[in-house]
């Protein structure tokens, strides 16, 4: 399975943060991109500026034909289109697309690092995974989300939130 996660802390256009999750998927789903399995919303402080808005996130897992190049480009399209402006690293975005770990594959190019190079670190990516996947393993570190959360900080573990809403997509 492909493992994709979606953030978002920036209303617009489109509408909320929400809104900008929802029809990222959507956008995918028109990409051939098929839809296995999808996280609800978490929600955590802005890293490492607690100041910016507060992030949603979801997690995906997905189905793809073709490989991670394609697949990487047609996620920068669906970025620009829903108006993601790349500024400075961390800074607040309309919309974030990660590939987190393409079918178990181990990469490094100019384009992408596979697996996701800090996915092991992140509280918005692990739950999410450990909701949707629960027997996923890290591709590198042959770890379990489960093992990958228990070894986040105490303050990583607690600052973020499960919310009952749900994706709003066409299928």
């Amino acid at each position: 399975m492909i493992h994709l996660n979606i953030g978002s802390n920036l209303d617009s256009t489109y509408g909320s943060r929400y809104d900008n999750i929802s029809i990222a998927i959507n956008l995918l789903i028109n990409s051939k991109i098929k839809i296995k399995k999808i996280s609800n919303f978490y929600e955590t402080p802005s890293y490492p500026n607690n100041n910016f808005p507060k992030f949603l996130n979801i997690g995906l897992g997905v189905e793809y034909k073709k490989n991670y190049l394609n697949l990487i480009e047609t996620i920068k399209q669906i970025e620009k289109k829903l108006g993601r402006v790349r500024t400075k690293k961390n800074d607040p975005r309309i919309i974030d697309i990660d590939i987190i770990d393409f079918k178990g594959e181990i990469k490094k190019t100019k384009e992408l690092i596979l697996p996701h190079p800090r996915c092991h670190l992140r509280n918005f990516v692990l739950f999410p995974i450990l909701q949707i996947d629960p027997n996923w393993f890290h591709p590198i570190l042959k770890k379990n989300a489960q093992y990958l959360i228990d070894n986040l900080s105490q303050k990583s573990r607690i600052e973020i939130t499960r919310l009952q809403k749900n994706v709003n997509i066409e299928i």
